[in-house]
């Protein structure tokens, strides 16, 4: 009998060396001369990306390898866990040699990166050809969409009460307070009601992260991943809601000077003060060192802040802005950069913004609309003089940067909540629905897909998860934290559009959830730094920890 776990433990093994192969391609293209050419990455930008892609999907093997052998040691692995085992090791170590999907029409093949070889030996790793061959077959999925139709879900167990009782408190709460909901909020086109917000907030979604010395809960990314993902398989902007405090908290906590800290983190814990990260501009995107918004400094030590921003979440509600600004004007790029945390007045339906020195004007989007998104214009709006993050100038980019780690996976958490909220539609709807006098699950191109969602769901967040424990080590993580967004995200899209098509018609009806969730999903492979970015930044992350 032939024991999967042992065999993707071996496959993964191949994928590494694999790995090591384009590794030093890639290196020997973009870094000749042993440190990244920033201009050779740029030209060779679909190399760059194509390794990223190739490294996000070997470590993905190796994640979900890793959880297949925790189960079993555990005396936990099923059948289902089985089959989820060998379907995505077989669609992945398949998407290795034939081509790794970047986006809808940009794949990743061997031959384009001068990987002939090296594919070929992995191709004939023993392992490989297990899963080529036996992993994800007809029959495979069919098994697998038996168990899920009969309400079994791959394995999830955390081997910590702890963390498996605070997923089925929050799974409770989203399934209750959240999902009956969500789809009305959404069309309605309004902010999640305060009093679920404050049901949120003594449950501890705000401070997840925030030390108990300050009222959080003290937990990790792993815990603070978990919330996310159950929020979100409710609806997005639940599980989105957290993100905001994590920015700040981790900001304020990291950086923030004794009195700072005693200020804004048992606020931000407890959620009586919700804050918005201010960072993004309209001509600069993910291009943060070109910020212009200024921040002078008055006779008083107060500042005063000049400048546009855009799509910043969750504005008119916010009470604390973190905004990233220029306070140097005469020291261009990251150093010229320091952020500082502004107080305003939370708005109301008739006034999103009261204070002077602010407006804000809403925009309009397909999706992700319970927070609500705006263009802020700032013209001398006060700060007070304490406000300066750590009381040191030109830290601005740098602070934001370690921030960023713990907001990109739970980013990733949050899309594989959303690909999960997919699924269970799907299921559901392929389940229920009949044609042809059989229900659309019988069918096996509606099984196929049905299995292929939950495989990939399964390895992205195995991959999430190991990015978040790397974080909860100490260790730096901005990679891994990188690859669990940039899989995270693609999946989610696909599961989102892949139940649009098994619901049919009807999932393209503003009356099924279908579409939102569609619209839902495709914010997420952009904010948080988009798909292209966060390839650049794998790739060339590597290369530069290789030399």
């Amino acid at each position: 009998m032939t024991d999967w776990v042992h065999s993707a433990l071996g496959a993964a093994s191949a994928a590494h060396a694999y790995f090591a192969a384009a590794l030093a391609r890639t290196a020997g293209v973009i870094a000749p001369e042993g440190h990244v050419d920033s201009k050779l990455a740029d030209v060779n930008q679909r190399l760059v990306h194509g390794f990223a892609w190739i490294t996000t999907t070997v470590e993905a093997l190796a994640a979900t390898a890793d959880w297949a052998g925790r189960a079993q040691a555990a005396g936990r692995l099923r059948s289902i866990d089985e089959l989820v085992l060998r379907v995505g090791f077989g669609e992945y170590c398949a998407q290795l040699l034939g081509g790794v999907p970047m986006s809808q029409n940009e794949l990743v093949r061997p031959h384009e990166l001068g990987l002939d070889e090296a594919a070929a030996i992995f191709a004939a790793d023993p392992s490989v050809t297990l899963f080529l061959d036996g992993g994800n077959t007809a029959a495979t999925r069919l098994a697998l969409v038996a168990r899920l139709r009969d309400g079994e879900l791959p394995d999830e167990s955390f081997d910590d009460e702890t963390l498996d009782m605070i997923r089925q408190q929050f799974r409770n709460f989203a399934a209750e307070r959240i999902a009956p909901n969500a789809h009305q909020w959404h069309l309605d086109d309004v902010l999640i009601p305060d009093e679920v917000v404050k049901e949120m907030a003594q449950l501890g979604v705000f401070g997840v992260c925030i030390d108990e010395a300050f009222g959080g809960l003290g937990l990790g990314k792993l815990a603070m991943s978990l919330v996310s993902e159950e929020l979100s398989r409710a609806w997005i902007c639940a599980g989105s809601l957290g993100t905001r405090s994590e920015i700040a908290g981790e900001l304020i906590g990291e950086n923030g000077t004794p009195d700072q800290k005693a200020k804004w983190l048992p606020a931000l814990a407890d959620g009586s003060v919700l804050p918005t990260a201010v960072f993004t501009e309209p001509d600069t995107g993910s291009d943060l060192a070109s910020v212009r918004t200024r921040a002078r400094q008055g006779a008083e030590g107060e500042w005063r802040i000049t400048g546009s921003k855009t799509w910043i979440t969750h504005a008119g509600r916010a009470d604390l802005m973190t905004v990233l600004c220029r306070t140097n004007p005469d020291k261009p790029g990251y150093g010229g950069l320091s952020m500082l945390l502004a107080s305003k007045s939370r708005g109301t339906a008739g006034t999103a913004f009261p204070d002077e020195g602010i407006d804000g004007g809403e925009i309009e989007v397909l999706g992700y609309r319970g927070m609500k998104e705006y263009v802020l214009s700032f013209d001398d709006f006060p700060v007070a003089a304490d406000g300066l993050l750590g009381g040191a100038e030109g830290e601005g980019f740098k602070q934001l940067m370690r921030t960023f780690e713990g907001a990109r996976i739970q980013t990733a958490a949050r899309a594989v909540g959303v690909g999960w909220n997919a699924f269970d539609l799907a299921l559901r709807y392929a389940t229920e629905r009949k044609q042809f006098g059989k229900p659309l699950a019988d069918f096996p191109r509606v099984s196929d897909k049905l299995a292929l969602m939950v495989a990939e769901l399964v390895m992205a967040r195995e991959l999430t998860y190991a990015a978040a424990r790397h974080k909860d080590k100490g260790d730096r993580c901005d990679i891994e934290a990188g690859m669990a967004k940039l899989l995270g995200a693609r999946v989610a899209w696909s599961n989102a559009d892949l139940n649009v098509q098994i619901h049919g018609g009807n999932g393209y009806a503003l009356e099924y959830e279908a579409s939102r969730v569609l619209c839902d999903a495709r914010i997420l492979n952009i904010f948080e730094g988009a798909a292209e970015i966060q390839a650049h930044v794998i790739g060339r992350g590597l290369v530069a920890g290789r030399n």
